[in-house]
């Protein structure tokens, strides 16, 4: 039986692709920074554990206590939508830490045994903001862009070693909670320039009609990532995603 182990399985794309992995009969270690056991179904199959992707100790506890990993599906992180002049650089940071070295971090600590069998697949979760230049989540998207670029240097890194390596680029998506994790972060519509901006884009975040990413479509793109030896590099999540993979090439 093959073991996965996907970061951030809280809620939205983790929670969707560790319910996808269980039914399709995969031992599934699904990780979250607090863990809740009862969002899950119950399986034998499954192992709950605390991540913190943020913490080297916390990776190194977690990967001790899972079984050999054959997919690492990096998942966690979180959102924020502030203009460039506004953002924090204490939320910069985090948005760095979590995203970009969060994913680094597990990366480091997976690849030697991987590396070591000739085999595994990596999967990196990032986002279509990368695809072309948007207002307002500047930052978050720089963090997801350097996944972008890491993951494909990555790629060529492993080729000889017989590690697949894969990028899964969700969309908008309503459905999950990205919108409302990201409010906390929100500032500047206190400033007569930038409110009109940051409401269209809130509007924007809670409207679900026209093409649309689902959690769905995201656990579905992650398991062609990890079971078919032949798909790309990058893999577009959702109807929006797909259309915007189309306009960039």
């Amino acid at each position: 039986m093959p073991t996965v182990l996907i970061t951030g399985c809280s809620s939205g794309f983790g929670l969707e692709t560790a319910k996808l992995f269980l039914e399709k009969g995969w031992h599934v270690v699904a990780t979250m920074r607090q863990p809740e056991v009862n969002i899950l179904p119950v399986s034998d199959n499954l192992t709950v554990l605390q991540l913190d992707v943020t913490d080297r100790d916390s990776i190194a506890s977690a990967l001790r206590h899972a079984r050999d990993i054959d997919v690492l599906v990096n998942n966690a992180g979180f959102g924020a939508a502030v203009p460039i002049e506004l953002i924090e650089l204490d939320t910069a940071r985090r948005l760095f830490e979590t995203n970009t070295l969060g994913t680094l971090a597990m990366l480091q600590a997976i690849l030697p045994e991987f590396r070591r069998r000739r085999s595994g697949t990596i999967i990196n979760v990032t986002s279509t903001v990368t695809l072309k230049p948007l207002p307002l989540v500047s930052v978050y998207r720089a963090s997801k862009a350097a996944v972008n670029a890491l993951t494909e240097s990555l790629a060529v890194e492993m080729h000889p070693f017989g590690v697949r390596v894969h990028i899964v680029l969700p969309g908008r998506s309503p459905e999950t909670s990205f919108g409302s994790n990201a409010m906390p972060h929100l500032r500047g519509l206190d400033n007569p320039d930038y409110k009109p901006l940051i409401e269209g884009m809130i509007a924007g975040f809670r409207e679900a009609s026209g093409p649309v990413t689902y959690a769905a479509d995201v656990a579905a793109a992650v398991w062609r990532a990890a079971t078919d030896p032949s798909a790309p590099l990058r893999i577009a999540a959702g109807e929006d995603a797909v259309q915007w993979m189309a306009e960039a090439v």
